[in-house]
Order: structure tokens, then C-alpha cells, then sequence
């Protein structure tokens, strides 16, 4: 009885049968069911107590017994300091691999993977199970090369194995990996599942690999995985990242069924494509909808709002938070409104926001006040802005740049070099700045003044007759932009060799006739670059995406989508 009412979701009523139970009724077996029933109920506490009272009833606990009460540990609040105790029970008890395996889960929950470690290697026994489950902990945990070597090791897999390392190398940017590896997968016999094809497919959305998304899209419905949620929210990301949102809009209003990671999906799409009057109504389509927001909902719209310029809107969406859903917002809540403050120049807003924040601002809160003063020039804020950041974070290369950028734009070189010296001093270095474009079925880098790739004297000749074009209606280089002191030819020299105009003269010179160029970069377009590219689309007319650090651009007929708001 207590097995069926748990099964069916009455766990009042199995904890009525079992506390109406004489003691001298119960057996072992019918304790499992009780714990088990509270541990499906998500009542670790409970299932805690009962088991301590088995014991002191004098009922040795099993493999079922230990199995099911490490599941109910992960659950509480202090489960860190239930592993240890549990895990002397355990090895007092004598139990087999089964219950390794389940402490194996109990360690990675905790965090605590060093500890699961000793108890792998210390079975005498593993199963596909064992591996499986350490596999999984330094998966879940980002630690990619002991995962690596797990499943090198691994004496056989299954399909888990390798849809959870697709997976895992995919969420911790090791697309080109996770791609390879799939395809080895399938060489190896494994007919994929939807889990693996979302792994594959969050691949392609971190290396923008739109073809490559394209084709796994119609292998998921020649094997009739068209219905997964998982591979579903997948694409609708991968397509969103990949610079064709139309087409994630499609999939996420054609799909069978969606859930909040699926509105979180397009909401974000939306926002990063500057559609920010699109991402607000669809928020509250999603309310409409019945389905609550959580804590991932309000970051995407809050970045939404704050790409658009919708200040009064993200500033009514971040007071929902506590007020209407009781989402207590995070730092990164605060980061988002920062930012969106900043943005639209409301550095006194900002400031006062951050006054009342009921914690110490990070460097998330600082980065976004400081790329703030850059993009409006404003010196003194950003000054002090930066000094915070060297204090908390003082090898980050970002804080340098930005800085130096800010003195660069108003002319003062002695402020630039004495910010590139400290940089030098404190031994940090610069992330280069790279742009790649997939033509020919590769992706082909760009660095700035490159001079490594096969093709690149054919690019600048090509550039040169674009810039010629691209004066007659009205472009002038914004050398602004060049962060040296050098003479004004030289400047013009400089800007003109940026990765992204680069990869964007490649890619036209590649891609068919009248093909959409779709570059991607690893920070902040360049403002000049931005300029040009716009020139570009008027010239050669077509359409041109650029995805940066930040977020999308449209270029076309001489506009950009953001509309110069960025």
C-alpha cells in the first residue's frame, strides 16, 4: 500500500498506512518504501529521520535502504555534512557497488569530487554504472580534462557515455570537440539520441556554425526526434546565435510542446538581435501563458531592455522580480540594470542603484558601469569605475582596455601608455581580437593586420576597391578608433586592417552571389567598423550579420538593426 500511494503521488496517505503500522509489523522492505516515497517527494529530512529510526528499530538497512537515502541527502539544505557520516555507515554495512555507485552521485552533488574519486578507485567492482557516474560528476562540474580521461579509460560506452561528453564538452566551449566527437559516435556504431543531438547542436550555437546546425536539424527529423524538447530549445538557441532568428522564431512556434527554458530560448534570441519591443511582448505573452518566470526569464529580458534602450520597462520587469514572483535578484540582476542604466547614459540612476544594492557590488556590476562611461566618454566615473576593478580583479584584461580605449578616444597618450605599462607591470595580456567567417565548408580566421591567411592579399585588394566605393557615398575612416599615436595616414592604414572588415571582404568574395555574409567576433565591434560595414551593405548590396561579444548587427541597404544604439 505504501508502494502504490507513493507511486501515485499520495504520500499523506502512505504516511498514514505506515504510522498506523504496529513497529512489530515493519520489516525492512517496508521501511525502503516509506524513505523511498519521501525522497520522491523531495523530503530529504524526512526520509533522514525514518532512516536513523530504522535503525534504532534494529532493522539493518540493504543496498535499497543505502540507495535510496543517499538520494534523499542530496536534497537537504546539509547535505555536505550528511555525505561523510553516510558514507561510514555504508562501508561498516558492507554493501556492494550499487551503493558506491549511489555515493558516487552523493559526492557530486556536494561538490565534493575528490571524494568520489577515492570511492571509485577504491571499488573492486565497477560497472558501466561506476563510469558512467564519475564521468558525469566531472562533467557537471566543468572539470573537462579529468572527464577526458575518464572516458578514454572507460573499458566500454554507451549511448550515455557519449551523449553526456557531446554534452559536456559543448557547454564548457569545447565546440570543435563536441562535433568530432559526435561524429565518432556515429562511426562507432551509436545511432544518436536527442541528447546527444542537443549537445551537437549547442556546439554549432557557441562556434556559429549555421550549416552545421542546418544539417543537424534534418538528421533529428529524418530520425523522428522532431518532438524533443531538449534538441528543440537546442536549435531554437543554435539559430538564434547563429544570426537567423526568423527561423528560431519558427521552430519555437512550431514546436509540439515548449517549456521555460524554451520562451527563456527566444526571449533571449530576440534580445540579442536588438529586438527588444519583440522579447518584451513575448515576456508577457509567456505571463499570459501561465508559465512563471524564474530567475533565467528576468536576466533575458532585463538584457532585452537593455539592448533597446527600454529603460522604463526593464526598470518595471526588475521590480516584478521581488515584489510580484519573490525572485530575490542576483548580482547578475543588478549587472543587467547597471548596464541598461548605463547604456542610456543614466549614470546617476546607476550610481544610486548601486548605493542601494543590498550587497557588495562585484566586478559584474563595475564592468557593466565602466563599459558605460566608455560608450558615452564619460572620463571621471569611468576612472573610478576602473580603479574598483583593479582592486577585485586586477587580471582582467577587459578593465585595461576599456580604460586605455577611454584616454585613446580624448587624445591623451601619456594616460594610454601609463595604463599599457601597468598592464605590462602586472603581467597581464591582451585577448587578441579575432573575426572568423564559415566559407567553403570551414571557418577562416582573421586576426587585425593579418598577414597569416592564404588568401589575405586578395582581401585587401578587394577592400581597397570597397573603400573607393564606399567614399564616393559619403564613408570617411573614423580614426577615432585607432587606439596608437601615430600620423593620420597611418591611422587610416590601421583601421582599415581590423579583423571583422577582414572577414567581412573574405566572406563576400566566398559566399554565392547575393548570399548572406554572417561574421563572427570574439569582443566588441569597432566603431569605424561598424561605419564601414554599413557602406558595405549599401555598395554591394546584401545583407550582412555580424555577431560580436555583445550582440547581433544587421547591416543592410546602409543600416544597421541596432540602429546605432549599442
Amino acid at each position: 500500500m505504501v508502494t502504490a500511494y507513493s507511486a501515485t503521488g499520495n504520500v499523506n496517505l502512505a504516511r498514514e498506512v505506515f504510522g498506523g503500522t504496529p513497529k512489530g509489523m515493519r520489516d525492512t522492505v517496508f521501511y525502503n518504501a516509506m524513505i523511498t516515497a519521501h525522497s520522491h517527494d523531495n523530503d530529504g529530512n524526512a526520509a533522514i529521520r525514518l532512516f536513523c529510526e530504522m535503525q534504532r528499530d534494529g532493522f539493518r538497512p540493504d543496498n535499497f535502504t543505502f540507495t535510496s537515502v543517499i538520494s534523499a541527502v542530496g536534497l537537504v539544505a546539509e547535505s555536505e555534512k550528511h555525505c561523510q557520516q553516510l558514507h561510514c555507515v555504508v562501508v561498516k554495512s558492507g554493501t556492494g557497488f550499487v551503493t558506491n555507485n549511489a555515493l558516487l552521485t552523493l559526492y557530486s552533488k556536494c561538490a565534493k569530487l575528490d571524494d568520489a574519486r577515492l570511492v571509485f578507485n577504491k571499488m573492486r567492482v565497477k560497472d558501466l554504472v561506476s563510469w558512467n557516474a564519475m564521468l558525469s560528476s566531472y562533467v557537471n562540474s566543468g572539470r573537462m580534462n579529468e572527464a577526458k580521461e575518464i572516458f578514454q579509460e572507460m573499458p566500454e560506452k554507451n549511448l550515455l557515455t557519449w551523449a553526456v561528453m557531446i554534452a559536456g564538452l559543448a557547454q564548457n566551449g569545447l565546440g570543435e570537440e563536441s562535433l568530432k566527437l559526435f561524429n565518432l559516435m556515429k562511426l562507432q556504431g551509436f545511432q544518436p539520441c536527442d541528447y546527444a543531438f542537443a549537445g551537437a547542436i549547442t556546439s554549432c550555437a557557441a562556434l556559429g556554425s549555421l550549416k552545421s546546425g542546418r544539417q543537424l536539424h534534418s538528421q533529428l527529423i529524418r530520425l523522428g526526434f522532431e518532438c524533443s524538447l531538449s534538441a528543440g530549445n537546442a536549435l531554437i538557441t543554435m539559430y538564434g546565435r547563429c544570426g537567423v532568428v526568423g527561423d528560431a522564431r519558427n521552430l519555437f512556434l512550431t514546436m509540439s510542446f515548449v517549456d521555460s527554458v524554451s520562451w527563456n530560448a527566444m526571449i533571449a534570441a530576440l534580445g540579442q538581435h536588438g529586438h527588444g519591443v519583440q522579447a518584451v511582448e513575448l515576456f508577457e505573452e509567456m505571463l499570459k501563458e501561465g508559465i512563471l518566470p524564474d530567475r533565467i526569464t528576468f536576466l533575458t529580458v532585463l538584457s532585452a531592455c537593455s539592448h533597446a534602450g527600454l529603460v522604463e520597462e526593464g526598470h518595471r520587469y526588475f521590480d516584478a522580480m521581488h515584489d510580484i514572483y519573490g525572485i530575490t535578484p542576483g548580482e547578475d540582476h543588478y549587472a543587467r540594470m547597471v548596464d541598461l542604466l548605463c547604456r542610456a547614459g543614466k549614470f546617476s540612476d546607476a550610481n544610486d542603484m548601486i548605493g542601494k544594492m543590498p550587497f557588495q557590488p562585484g566586478p559584474q556590476i563595475w564592468e557593466a558601469f565602466l563599459a558605460g562611461c566608455r560608450n558615452h566618454g564619460n572620463m571621471e566615473l569611468g576612472i573610478q569605475a576602473a580603479e574598483r576593478l583593479f582592486e577585485m580583479i586586477p587580471q582582467n584584461d577587459g578593465t585595461y582596455i576599456l580604460l586605455s580605449n577611454m584616454y585613446a578616444a580624448k587624445g591623451l597618450w601619456d594616460n594610454v601608455s601609463r595604463v599599457r605599462k601597468l598592464m605590462r607591470d602586472q603581467g597581464v595580456k591582451k585577448e587578441p581580437a579575432c573575426s572568423w567567417v564559415e566559407a567553403e565548408n570551414k571557418f577562416h580566421v582573421f586576426m587585425v593586420d593579418d598577414t597569416a591567411h592564404p588568401e589575405v592579399n586578395a582581401v585587401y585588394s578587394y577592400l581597397k576597391q570597397l573603400v573607393l566605393e564606399m567614399r564616393k557615398l559619403g564613408y570617411v575612416p573614423d580614426t577615432r578608433f585607432v587606439l596608437h599615436d601615430m600620423e593620420s595616414d597611418q591611422k587610416e592604414h590601421a583601421i582599415s586592417t581590423h579583423s571583422e572588415k577582414l572577414a567581412v571582404a573574405f566572406g563576400l568574395l566566398k559566399l554565392p552571389r547575393g548570399a548572406t555574409v554572417r561574421v563572427f567576433k570574439n569582443l566588441r565591434i569597432c566603431g569605424d567598423c561598424h561605419n564601414a560595414i554599413k557602406y558595405i551593405s549599401k555598395v554591394v548590396g546584401r545583407e550582412i550579420v555580424v555577431r560580436d561579444g555583445k550582440r547581433f548587427h544587421h547591416f543592410k541597404d546602409g543600416e544597421c538593426s541596432c540602429r546605432n544604439y549599442w
